[in-house]
C-alpha cells in the first residue's frame, strides 16, 4: 500500500522516531511497534491481506469515528486510518492514509 500522513507529527515518528512537538511523544517502545505496524501497512497490496495478521486486530470503527479503521499497535495504542483505491484492476493501487495515533482506552 501508499502510505500517507494526514499529520507530520506522525510522518516525524515513522522517519525519525520522535516528534518536534513535545505534546506527541511517546516511549521508544510504542514508537518501534509503531514504525513495525506501518511498516506492515505499507508491504500489503490491500486491505485483505491484513485480516490473516491477528497481532494487528485489524477492525472498521463505528460510532463518532466511523468511517476509520484501524490497526492495533499494541494493547495500549492504535493507529487509526483511511483507506482509499485508486485505479483500476489489475493496475489499481490501495492508498492508506494515516490519520492518527491513539490510546484505545481513551
Amino acid at each position: 500500500m501508499e502510505i500517507k500522513f494526514e499529520k507530520d507529527y506522525l510522518e516525524q515518528l515513522y522517519e525519525n522516531g520522535k516528534a518536534r512537538n513535545k505534546k506527541y511523544r511517546f516511549q521508544n517502545t510504542v514508537i518501534k511497534k509503531y514504525k513495525n505496524a506501518i511498516d506492515k501497512l505499507r508491504v500489503a497490496n490491500q486491505i485483505e491481506d491484513l485480516y490473516p495478521i491477528k497481532s494487528l486486530n485489524y477492525e472498521k470503527l463505528k460510532g463518532d469515528k466511523n468511517g476509520l479503521e484501524s490497526i492495533r499497535v499494541d494493547q495500549k495504542f492504535r493507529i487509526e486510518f483511511i483507506s482509499s483505491i485508486e485505479g483500476e484492476e489489475p493496475n489499481y493501487i490501495t492508498i492508506c492514509s494515516i490519520v492518527e495515533l491513539s490510546n484505545h482506552y481513551k
